[in-house]
């Protein structure tokens, strides 16, 4: 689909609104991600909180699972006077509930909800939401009660407190599920409290993501598709159908790119009534200049000084030092063409600089490598004037150790492309298969941390709604690579009305279900074009990054929100009438 037409309808769903706007006075979030961290919608929540809570302040509530109970949670803050007497009215309900601060910028309410004692109810709650709303849970299996259950328990939390403190209409209060695993979440309130506007977001459809998962292709087909017979097929019945109903039932519908509406519009038969893009917030950037620059360099130092240990080299920083990073998703986040574009690097004569290429991406880790953590604790101890000269550690393309890694897919792909990182390679590619929370044992630093360093990134997704490890890429000024495919490569491409160039901070390439070759190619061609920059340029590139990084804050993104607040609090007035 042509960009400009995305933007064009883009443009269309965000003007096509009433005056004068109705707004919340009380906003619940569910999510699976509240207080746990574990992918993209925590970010998404968790930048945002700050911008809602200075508006509505402690009216603002967040309902999270509390995976907890029996150690301590870095990411919540419990406190027993905050709401005590609603806390002992809800448990006297039979909630098991906690009540404290989410610890994010701005600490907005948090309740973890233990949602293990609804699973014993499970079949009369799957029972009424089949007769309420045709729900179908005869197939589900997996995650499915779990995440249905925690769903049931956030909607019960909402409508404890919604009693318990006497609201009604007037007080206008809306409540927004992410994703299918919160969908029920939404179905309880409607009928239950059906007072509450209710908004329900997907980042990703169910169908959409097993089909490009199962090397189906997507894009091309996308109209042929049928959700339901898909959903079959994939053996998601389950979760398209509580993801289909809870779309079709809500007061408001919606979800985070044109392309993902695309989806909905295929593969859940409605269109969504406004779209969310994922906003951030900079202040994990290190600031002023001279904190950056020294973040920067010390970021710079680090990897070279791991990559000089396993690979026995004495790259300089002159090097230009690359990397992908996000879920091990191998064909969706295109880890594959990002592999197979290092490779043809290799043999490009036109690279003007020696390439440090990582992959980090978490994988089945079993533990730092002992070698290397021995070898860099070793030269940590040596002065600075008399460094040693190393030899290549065995296995010189990987950090930590992995359950059975000779099944591992980058470590296989290299092997087929007879990647070996030999010291006359120009390109040297790592994989960093673990979590960078800045105890992984090697760099001991934060994905972050680490981040900043960079001189380019590469994220060529086939499959991703938004995208946020490019956003959090020129949040750092290190331009990027990544493709239409993913809202925010689209969206990048509606800041300069056309497809946006590596000058531009951000490159956009074009990638269909079939052009992997195409892709591979453009994504080799931009580094060695990057590598041939003079410094100049290269500020240049930084600086644009920057620039768009400042578009996308949440200052800028948090009015379709308020949009779909509005739409949802009018749906709401009709169906009271």
């Amino acid at each position: 689909m042509c960009f400009r037409i995305i933007f064009s309808t883009f443009i269309q769903i965000h003007t096509n609104m009433p005056n004068k706007a109705l707004t919340p006075n009380y906003i619940f979030e569910t999510s699976w991600e509240v207080c746990n961290k574990v992918g993209g919608i925590y970010t998404v929540l968790s930048t945002r909180a700050k911008t809602l809570q200075d508006k509505l302040t402690d009216k603002v509530i967040f309902i999270g699972p509390d995976f907890w109970q029996d150690k301590k949670n870095p990411l919540f803050k419990e406190n027993k006077t905050l709401l005590s007497k609603w806390r002992k009215a809800a448990e006297a309900e039979g909630l098991n509930i906690r009540v404290g601060r989410w610890v994010i910028p701005g600490e907005p309410i948090a309740v973890l909800v233990d949602f293990k004692p609804f699973l014993a109810q499970k079949n009369d709650v799957y029972a009424a939401a089949w007769e309420d709303y045709k729900v179908n849970s005869l197939h589900a299996y997996g995650d499915y009660d779990e995440s249905l259950m925690f769903s049931y328990a956030a909607g019960k939390v909402i409508e404890s407190y919604y009693r318990f403190f006497n609201l009604g209409a007037k007080d206008n209060v809306v409540f927004q599920a992410h994703e299918w695993q919160t969908a029920l979440a939404a179905l309880y309130i409607k009928k239950h409290v059906p007072e509450i506007a209710t908004l329900f977001t997907t980042h990703a459809t169910t169908i959409g993501r097993s089909i490009a998962g199962n090397n189906k292709p997507l894009y091309d087909y996308l109209t042929a598709y049928n959700g339901d017979q898909m959903a079959s097929e994939l053996n998601v019945e389950a979760k398209h159908s509580v993801e289909k109903q809870t779309a079709h039932a809500v007061d408001c519908f919606t979800t985070v790119s044109e392309i993902t509406g695309t989806e909905c519009r295929e593969l859940l038969d409605i269109d969504p009534a406004v779209i969310l893009m994922n906003g951030f917030e900079n202040d994990f950037v290190p600031s002023p200049a001279k904190n950056f620059n020294e973040a920067r360099k010390q970021a710079r130092k680090n990897l070279l000084t791991v990559a000089n240990t396993l690979l026995g080299t004495e790259l300089d920083d002159d090097t230009l030092i690359i990397s992908t990073g996000g879920r091990y998703e191998y064909k969706n986040k295109g880890i594959d063409v990002y592999v197979d574009s290092l490779n043809r690097l290799r043999f490009d004569d036109r690279l003007q600089k020696n390439v440090l290429a990582f992959v980090m991406v978490p994988a089945w880790m079993k533990q730092a490598r002992e070698d290397l953590k021995s070898t860099l604790k070793m030269l940590n101890k040596k002065s600075a004037k008399t460094p040693a000269k190393l030899s290549q550690l065995p296995e010189p393309r990987i950090t930590h150790e992995l359950h059975e890694q000779h099944n591992d897919k980058v470590l296989g792909q290299m092997n087929w492309l007879d990647m070996q990182n030999r010291p006359s390679d120009r390109v040297k590619v790592i994989f960093v298969p673990c979590y960078l929370d800045g105890a992984d044992g090697i760099f001991n630093a934060h994905y972050y941390d680490l981040l900043i360093g960079n001189d380019l990134t590469v994220f060529p997704s086939y499959y991703e709604p938004w995208g946020y490890t490019p956003t959090e890429s020129v949040a750092f000024h290190v331009p990027c690579i990544t493709t239409d495919l993913a809202g925010f490569g689209l969206w990048a491409n509606t800041l300069k009305g056309a497809y946006s160039e590596i000058e531009d901070g951000v490159k956009t390439i074009h990638r269909s279900d079939y052009n992997f070759d195409e892709v591979s190619n453009a994504i080799k061609d931009t580094i060695v074009k990057f590598s041939q920059f003079d410094q100049k340029q290269v500020n240049a590139a930084r600086k644009a990054a920057e620039k768009v990084a400042e578009k996308a804050l949440w200052k800028h993104f948090i009015k379709y929100y308020y949009e779909a607040y509005d739409i949802a609090l009018r749906n709401r007035d009709e169906r009271l009438k």
